[in-house]
């Protein structure tokens, strides 16, 4: 690979890197994790087995009615805002 092809390479994955990482984080205002998994289990389920920040919400998995569910959560709220089984 020439130098000018290193060098825009690694600039395009050094911006990518750079909007993973920004994609993945809680804004400032919203809900701690551990509060949105109290309001997700007091919606119905009997475990939260993952949540992370993404897209601008909370995303998760967990058991309810013992299946395996995938859900969005309200950012400042903690409410669900969709779910559906996981596949």
């Amino acid at each position: 690979m020439n130098k000018l092809a290193t060098v825009v390479f690694t600039a395009a994955l050094s911006a990518v890197s750079l909007n993973l990482a920004k994609a993945d984080q809680p804004g400032p205002d919203w809900m701690p994790a551990e509060q949105v998994k109290q309001k997700v289990l007091q919606s119905g389920y009997t475990e939260v087995t993952k949540l992370e920040a993404d897209d601008d919400q909370w995303e998760g998995e967990g058991i309810k009615n013992g299946q395996k569910m995938d859900f969005h959560a309200d950012p400042k709220t903690g409410v669900i805002t969709s779910e559906k089984v996981d596949d």
